[in-house]
């Protein structure tokens, strides 16, 4: 007999500039995804939610996003403005520009 297994949500709400900034399609077997870029990600999802899923979690996303080039800095830093998290990542983003 199949389980239910009830997930938790959290509702947030975001200006319209956040929403529809960083969105990439993908053409993946005929349909169109559409994703967030990776410096998006790190900057909304991880840095401006740190205190939920762990400042470390935050670090290590950004460290990887900047390891495998998927993001530079300067995009990386578009959107800690857009998502006012800049003062938040400014040590960060210095520490990794210098290295």
């Amino acid at each position: 007999m199949p389980r239910i297994v009830l997930t938790r949500l959290k509702m947030v709400q975001m200006s319209e500039e956040v929403y529809a900034s960083g969105i990439e399609e993908h053409l993946h077997d005929g349909v169109t995804l559409c994703t967030t870029s990776v410096a998006k990600t790190v900057a909304d999802d991880c840095f401006k939610h740190h205190n939920k899923i762990g400042p470390d979690v935050a670090r290590e996303a950004l460290k990887d996003a900047r390891a495998s080039s998927k993001a530079s800095v300067d995009e990386i830093w578009r959107f800690a403005k857009i998502c006012r998290v800049a003062n938040v990542m400014r040590p960060y983003l210095e520490s990794i520009a210098t290295c």
